[in-house]
């Protein structure tokens, strides 16, 4: 792995393990064994852009393990129950569910930085796109589709949260039951 590849698999792992404030760039340089002069010739404006290029690999992994699962099933309900169900497996191996989620850079960092907060909501859009597009082809209008899909994309979004906050696996299991459930009640 190369040198700025190797800094944003780390810093992203230490970002969403323990947010952006609490992880000083000495921590992601011990943890990477790279040093300050190879960060800072990969990243000349610090921290921060290393941060937006963090997110910015987030969103695609992301947006390609979402794709993935949904280009998977015919539907929007059994897509959803599947990405939920990819989440729980990954909580109850790891701990954690690092990689899915950067819920605490959000509400770390989102008032605090302009490009952070595009970054940010850049992936909340794609998520919601790939959401949408599976409700319009489920047959739901363009109107429903948005809303719905701003609808799952905050509970499982929260329920991740909820997840590591409560160190259980028992948010995103109940939101397994309920989203599927109220998909074919709209």
């Amino acid at each position: 792995m190369d040198t700025k590849s190797l800094l944003i698999e780390t810093a992203t792992i230490l970002f969403q393990e323990k947010g952006y404030k609490t992880v000083g760039l000495n921590e992601i340089l011990k943890a990477s064994n790279v040093s300050k002069g190879a960060l800072y010739h990969h990243f000349p404006d610090g921290k921060e852009e290393l941060l937006i290029t963090c997110l910015h690999a987030l969103k695609e992994d992301i947006t390609t393990d979402i794709e993935a699962i949904f280009s998977k099933h015919l539907t929007t309900k059994d897509a959803i129950f599947s990405t939920i169900d990819t989440l729980i497996n990954s909580f109850e191996k790891r701990g954690t569910i690092t990689g899915y989620t950067f819920s605490s850079i959000v509400s770390e960092m989102a008032t605090m930085s302009e490009p952070v907060r595009k970054a940010c909501s850049e992936l909340y859009e794609n998520i919601e796109r790939i959401y949408c597009a599976k409700l319009l082809t489920d047959g739901f209008s363009d109107e429903t589709a948005a809303s719905v899909s701003l609808l799952l994309t905050a509970s499982i979004e929260g329920a991740m949260m909820l997840c590591l906050t409560k160190q259980s696996t028992n948010p995103l299991k109940t939101i397994a039951e309920l989203l599927p459930n109220l998909l074919e009640k709209l």
